[in-house]
């Protein structure tokens, strides 16, 4: 197995703690072992940032984005290496890991070696001041321009490792931001490797860091140390919340991407087929553990019964098994603590009255499995309708008109994402109502320059294009007299 280690400054080091091990979910094997750092390698980590911060933030754009290229060259030669490393340590089936994964990793380092060069300075108008106070009449002049935060602590969700630490290191680094990575317990090997081609591309010593552990101290440290501007954080709501509130005394920027109880509401003139195989994503893309997923149904009673009995049928095709195969549609949780968290849903759906209309067991094999899941006979007030469970299980709601569908979505604690699915006039002029960051129009397909986030408890700030840029930078006003 290979040595995986932390990065500290210049330095790989053992952490401190020892190591602590990473499972295949799918075999329940031993994939590797993960250092575990303790709290004084998580404040050493962010010395290390800011010690780097004034010379990165001043290295050239140009510079920035010949690295930012140059690690998408070392993704993309290591490509076959990280797919398995990805398959094994996170459970995601081959095909989502291939087309994903990997490649959209490279491809978000390419982005923002080009997001490097973008503009950072916005002229302004002059403004014209009568005599005063202040002094006397004048003209001033003034720009407003974009500098770097400064130090990043970047923590990620288990689902999509790579692909999201790409994402958060990419902008940071092309704005001039240093950073302590700490990617999530169940599946960092991934992110280390990611660490570790960072520096085989040239990125200076400290630049980039990484903290891996299980316990809670030093990822405390990473959220309140002086030394941190701020916590770029993609995860559950509860762990936000907490980090926004360890961070408030130190007034950390924050960009939180957390939870979501994706609305998809059906009309009675919608493209049945398209609705279905966009609903059943749930099941077939990473086992429903994408905050995402269209998992709340929200059907037309006049299709209603239609809708169901395609749904119903989706599963009894969709091949459950070995991540490895390329046939596998729907491969395990990411571990027996989920999917038991996850079994415990489903009951639940069963306790408060919901019919279970497929799924809600286990197959008969290794691993952290759970069948694809679908509830009929919902209301938006049962606990499945309305929390977040992370895996695949969608509920389906009935509504009767517009205004009763445009509730339903709304009254929830979640705004990331929601779908229509009905003419593109009535899409187009019910998308404002939905409370929400993000609306998909008869699809379920993402736009990667558009700005993502969530309302309500769904997070805080938006990445995403040039809004990623903007997230990872301040405002400094400059004003002089003509």
């Amino acid at each position: 197995m290979a040595d995986h280690l932390l990065r500290i400054g210049g330095d790989r080091v053992a952490g401190a703690d020892g190591t602590y091990p990473i499972t295949n979910p799918a075999t329940e094997e031993l994939v590797g072992e993960a250092p575990q750092a303790s709290t004084a390698q998580a404040a050493d980590a962010a010395q290390a940032a800011r010690d780097a911060f004034d010379s990165w933030s001043r290295t050239p754009p140009e510079e920035r984005g010949a690295l930012l290229d140059r690690v998408a060259d070392l993704i993309e030669r290591d490509t076959a290496e990280l797919i398995e490393l990805t398959i094994d340590e996170t459970g995601g089936t081959r095909r989502t890991v291939e087309s994903i994964q990997v490649p959209h990793a490279a491809a978000r380092f390419r982005r923002y070696a080009r997001g490097a060069l973008e503009p950072t300075l916005d002229p302004l108008p002059p403004s014209v001041t009568a005599a005063g106070a202040l002094g006397p009449a004048s003209v001033t002049n003034a720009y407003a321009q974009r500098l770097p935060v400064g130090v990043v602590t970047a923590i990620t969700s288990y689902n999509f490792p790579l692909v999201n630490m790409a994402g958060k290191l990419g902008p940071a680094l092309a704005a001039g931001n240093t950073v302590v990575v700490k990617p999530a317990p169940q599946d960092p090997l991934g992110v280390l490797r990611l660490v570790d081609l960072c520096h085989e591309a040239g990125i200076p010593p400290g630049v980039v860091n990484s903290i891996t552990t299980t316990e809670t101290a030093p990822a405390e440290v990473l959220t309140t140390d002086r030394n941190v501007d701020m916590v770029s954080f993609t995860g559950s709501t509860v762990v936000g919340q907490r980090i926004a509130q360890a961070g408030g005394a130190t007034m950390k920027r924050l960009l939180l991407e957390l939870g979501g109880k994706g609305a998809c509401i059906v009309f009675d003139d919608a493209d049945l087929g398209a609705a279905t195989s966009a609903i059943a994503s749930v099941w077939g893309f990473h086992a429903g553990q994408i905050c995402t997923a269209p998992t709340r149904v929200i059907a037309h009673r006049s299709i209603h019964d239609q809708l169901v009995e395609n749904l119903t049928a989706i599963p009894a095709f969709l091949s459950v098994g070995d991540p490895r195969d390329a046939a596998t549609l729907v491969g395990p949780l990411v571990s027996g603590v989920q999917r038991d968290r996850v079994l415990g849903h489903i009951q639940g759906g069963v306790d408060s009255g919901a019919t279970l209309a497929v799924g809600g067991d286990t197959p008969d094999r290794k691993g952290f499995y759970v069948n694809p899941t679908l509830f009929t006979g919902c209301t938006n007030d049962m606990p499945i309708s309305r929390e977040e469970i992370f895996g695949p299980v969608v509920v389906v709601i009935p509504f009767d008109d517009e205004d009763e569908a445009v509730a339903i979505a709304n009254d929830s604690e979640y705004g990331l994402y929601d779908y229509l699915f009905t003419n593109t006039a009535r899409a187009h002029a019910l998308a404002p109502r939905l409370r929400c960051g993000n609306v998909g129009v008869n699809t379920i397909g993402r736009n990667p320059e558009t700005p993502f986030g969530g309302f309500k408890q769904s997070g805080i700030g938006r990445d995403g294009g040039s809004y990623g840029l903007a997230a990872y930078r301040e405002l400094q006003s400059v004003v002089w007299p003509s």
